[in-house]
């Protein structure tokens, strides 16, 4: 009898550690693991970010929620979810864009905002706008006309744009927006990219300070490639932003639900 009564206190025992709520150190745990599981997958798989600016239009509207993947370029400080100071170490397991690539980037000027402009020119290329055309290595890019369209500003309002399709040398074709026949950016002097750089642009090119515009005066200079955050691969949402001064309870109808999970060409 008992055998039989200690194998029934061993089980009531042993139900009783089973039901035993998590300590508070358990759940530290499994936070921290958590919380460490996100910031490795930001940190080496893709990230999310958002578009405040038209200077990609019409490729992307102000108010797209971006996916940049990080692991085509490799790995820098850049790569970061977070950023902080660290030493200049290069990029590991580093690759080169492709021209025509839309790539996310700390700005040169302020690392802590990212910015998204096209890979247009890479190391050793020979870049120049004349006339509003771009050249690479005094080779025109194809513009074939395509219409119109309306370029927003970051006010919300908007403006007629004559829209092209661009060839880059290499045979990537995307949408361009012109707004000026004769811009301030659209004659510029012939620029060779150094090694370990890149020239980037905006889609919307009389409305981008790009690698046309130096980091002093507001712009992006030539672009370090350890700067590099990811390639941006597709748009997971997109909001108009100007439903923000209507009422709250119209505001689902400013989803653009056509751009959610879409490729970026």
């Amino acid at each position: 009898m008992s055998v039989d009564k200690d194998s029934t206190e061993g089980t009531e025992e042993a139900k009783s550690d089973e039901t035993k709520p998590t300590t508070w150190s358990g759940q530290a745990v499994q936070l921290v693991a958590i919380v460490l599981a996100v910031f490795v997958a930001k940190g080496a798989i893709a990230e999310p970010f958002y578009v405040p600016s038209g200077s990609m239009e019409p490729t992307l509207m102000i108010g797209d929620a971006l996916l940049a993947s990080k692991f085509p370029y490799g790995y820098s400080a850049a790569s970061l979810p977070i950023q902080i100071t660290l030493p200049e170490t290069g990029r590991v397991l580093g690759g080169t864009p492709k021209r025509g690539d839309v790539v996310v980037f700390r700005w040169p000027g302020n690392r802590s905002q990212a910015w998204v402009k096209r890979v247009i020119g890479l190391p050793g290329d020979r870049i120049q706008m004349r006339q509003g055309q771009l050249f690479i290595n005094d080779r025109a890019a194809e513009l074939k006309p395509d219409g119109t369209g309306q370029a927003e500003d970051d006010n919300g309002g908007f403006e007629s744009a004559l829209r092209y399709i661009e060839t880059l040398p290499g045979g990537v074709s995307h949408e361009i927006y012109k707004l000026y026949d004769n811009g301030r950016l659209d004659n510029t002097p012939e620029v060779t990219v150094p090694p370990g750089h890149l020239f980037v642009m905006g889609d919307n090119r009389d409305n981008s300070a790009d690698s046309r515009v130096p980091v002093r005066e507001g712009g992006v200079g030539l672009l370090p490639m350890d700067d590099l955050v990811g390639r941006a691969d597709a748009v997971v949402g997109s909001w108009d932003l100007g439903m923000r001064s209507q009422p709250v309870w119209t505001w689902f109808s400013g989803l653009r639900l056509a751009r959610f999970f879409t490729a970026v060409h």
